[in-house]
């Protein structure tokens, strides 16, 4: 808190931190504490796809092992 006379209280203080909703709407926690994220490439031109990459596509997969600090930290988990 502030000693400073007509100061309001935790006007000398920092923000508080917010995490990314945009992320957070995209990668789910596991229970093992991993990320869970889906596959780009399934929205659109999916004419010239073979079926067995659009079946691929579809199943979610886990965030790579170099991202995944970086993504916690985004996410403040």
């Amino acid at each position: 808190m502030t000693t400073n006379p007509g100061r309001k209280p935790g006007e000398d203080e920092m923000p508080k931190q917010k995490s990314k909703r945009a992320l957070r709407k995209r990668v789910r926690l596991t229970g093992a504490g991993r990320l869970r994220r889906y596959h780009a490439y399934k929205r659109h031109i999916l004419t010239k796809k073979h079926p067995k990459r659009k079946r691929r596509l579809r199943k979610p997969t886990l965030v790579s092992k170099g991202d995944e600090h970086r993504i916690k930290r985004l996410l403040m988990v």
